[in-house]
């Protein structure tokens, strides 16, 4: 039987040591799913209950491999679903691959059923770069520079090949004119700045007194080198909330997360600093920075198109961050005054008891638990192989301040899209990547009953294929969309309006139990230790049902007095849960000021 394109198109995924395909059928896509059936499921097909679930679950693969994430989906209505994954996939710079059915050739331009124009549709999303196939010779440049440029820019692309091509004998391009023969595998360089750059950032960072380091999660391969730049300086060190996982959190000088969702101890060094060295990210929010006046400012990163931003930097760097703090480290002086690092180090210690006093505060009402002490008690109970995925909502505040990471764990988000629904996928890509490794996702009860529920189902399809069968759901369930309820009342002074924040009562642990996963409730605080105990040594995935209280506050530590103001205001118009909400908020704002004296 002749090789079809389809065939070709899984050999060369193949080649390129792709073993996973997340999607979803349909039959803009039969001749790639009848490729499928003739190469025994190599690579494997994995299928998800959504393709926007196929493209988070991409993504996830790709954040927690460092490999190229790889999605696939049928034309028209399939491949608009893809779209919100591959946004998060570019906003947060990771390597995914789209693979896209179309209509016959013969079809297109004559208003076909589900004829989308998706060059059109993938043009910004797949920017970076976006093909269709239209003939066999095509295929192997095509789908050779998608992944390359995916792995190179770090950035979603798009392929995408008409159903007839599919099938169409596949012939490769020849020797003539207008033929592009392409061919397998990268190696690549290690940029590094020229010594002159690297003299004039260590001129900059050695006269510094009070030195802030802020790292993202381009960092992440450079943990020892800053580890060292920071104890040469005397320097403490902020992480953007993707590079949550590059230091540990028992190091006394890392300070924890920065922006809304960060710590004081982060938003104080920035406040305080006179020196800035920011490694590997493109952090956005530049009111967390320090004020613009006061800071002499380095930026190393490996994309030149993302240096010089945010921040008015005096030296930019680009390169790699391992080997360009490598060649800066024996440029750097060694700092004997240690009071900035030592003051730095008492807040971080401060900081940590006043969170688990925060966790400690009792819900306002009889079952349910303060949602801050089911991240408290997780926390030294993580595995050290653990990988972590949060949702976006109020789970990712509690991620960002009440989970403290060792050294080899991992962790992730919806960084800048912040789009509700990755938790779940991204666990699941997460379990494929490293089937060895336990996963735990924290999701809002929102994201689960937008897409996490039937997320579940794809679960308990896989599960038994893992090394280690540990993933753990913990849901956060409120009845309430807590997070947007909260920047309604402090960012618009609105008293929540139940009918588009209140959510139905359901119960996530029996639908768990129904499709044959672990499942438990927890209503009462002292039963949260023994639920993790139990879900991280059970023998199949877990959800925890966790009624939490919807009126603890998440309270930025630096919020502001018109933020404040807004929230009271709010409350005062009517807020149905005005007195809750004031009395937790109280209580909770007591910890810090306690913990602070």
């Amino acid at each position: 039987m002749a090789t079809t394109v389809a065939d070709y198109l899984l050999a060369r995924l193949r080649e390129w040591g792709v073993d996973h395909v997340f999607g979803y059928p349909g039959d803009g896509i039969n001749g790639l799913l009848g490729a499928f059936g003739r190469a025994d499921d190599q690579p494997r097909f994995v299928q998800s209950r959504h393709e926007e679930m196929s493209a988070f679950e991409a993504v996830g693969y790709a954040k927690f491999s460092g490999r190229v994430g790889v999605c696939a989906a049928t034309s028209g209505p399939g491949a608009i679903h893809l779209l919100n994954g591959l946004y998060d996939a570019k906003l947060d710079h990771v390597p995914v691959v789209a693979i896209v059915g179309q209509t016959n050739r013969s079809a297109m331009g004559g208003s076909y059923q589900q004829e989308v124009d998706l060059l059109s549709l993938f043009k910004d999303v797949a920017s970076d770069y976006v093909q269709m196939v239209t003939v066999p010779q095509q295929l192997p440049n095509v789908i050779d520079r998608a992944i390359r440029t995916a792995m190179t820019r770090h950035a979603p692309t798009a392929v995408i090949v008409p159903n007839d091509v599919q099938e169409l004998a596949y012939e490769p391009p020849g020797h003539e004119f207008k033929m592009v023969p392409s061919s397998l595998g990268i190696d690549w360089p290690t940029p590094v700045p020229d010594d002159a750059a690297l003299r004039k950032a260590a001129d900059v960072l050695n006269v510094g007194r009070k030195v802030a380091i802020l790292v993202g999660q381009g960092a992440r391969g450079a943990r020892g080198e800053v580890e060292e730049v920071a104890t040469r300086l005397g320097a403490g060190v902020a992480k953007a909330l993707l590079g949550k996982d590059v230091l540990s959190d028992d190091l006394p000088y890392v300070t924890g997360a920065i922006g809304l969702l960060g710590t004081r101890p982060s938003y104080e060094m920035m406040k305080d600093c006179d020196t800035l060295l920011t490694v590997g990210s493109s952090f956005p929010y530049t009111q967390f920075m320090p004020p613009l006046d006061q800071a002499r400012a380095v930026q190393i990163d490996i994309d030149g198109a993302m240096v010089g931003m945010r921040y008015p930097y005096e030296v930019n760097l680009v390169g790699d961050a391992a080997a360009t703090l490598r060649g800066l480290i024996p440029l750097l002086h060694r700092r004997e005054d240690r009071s900035w690092q030592e003051s730095l180090s008492r807040k971080v210690a401060g900081w940590w008891d006043t969170m688990a006093a925060e966790a400690g505060v009792p819900a306002s009402a009889e079952g349910m638990v303060n949602p801050m002490r089911l991240f408290a008690e997780l926390s030294p109970r993580l595995p050290d192989d653990a990988i972590v995925a949060a949702d976006s909502g109020s789970s990712a505040n509690w991620y960002a301040r009440q989970l403290r990471f060792r050294r080899d764990m991992r962790g992730s988000l919806s960084g800048n899209l912040a789009t509700m629904g990755p938790g779940v996928p991204y666990g699941i890509g997460a379990k494929f990547a490293h089937p060895e490794r336990p996963v735990i996702v924290f999701e809002g009860d929102g994201a689960m009953q937008m897409n996490g529920l039937a997320e579940l189902v794809t679960i308990r399809r896989y599960w038994q294929d893992w090394h280690d069968p540990r993933l753990v759901v913990a849901v956060l369930h409120n009845n309430d969309l807590n997070q947007v309820t909260w920047e309604l009342r402090a960012m618009g002074g609105t008293p929540k309006f139940v009918e588009s924040q209140a959510l139905p009562d359901i119960s996530y642990a029996d639908f768990a139990a129904s499709i044959g996963l672990e499942a438990r409730t927890v209503t009462d605080p002292d039963e949260i230790a023994g639920a993790w105990e139990a879900a991280l040594a059970a023998d199949r995935p877990t959800v925890l049902d966790v009624r939490c209280d919807p009126n603890i506050p998440p309270i930025p530590p630096h919020a502001t007095f018109e933020q404040m103001k807004d929230a009271a205001e709010a409350l005062v118009k009517g807020d149905q849960n005005r007195w809750a909400v004031i009395k937790e908020g109280l209580r909770t704002k007591a910890q810090e000021l306690l913990h602070s004296s």
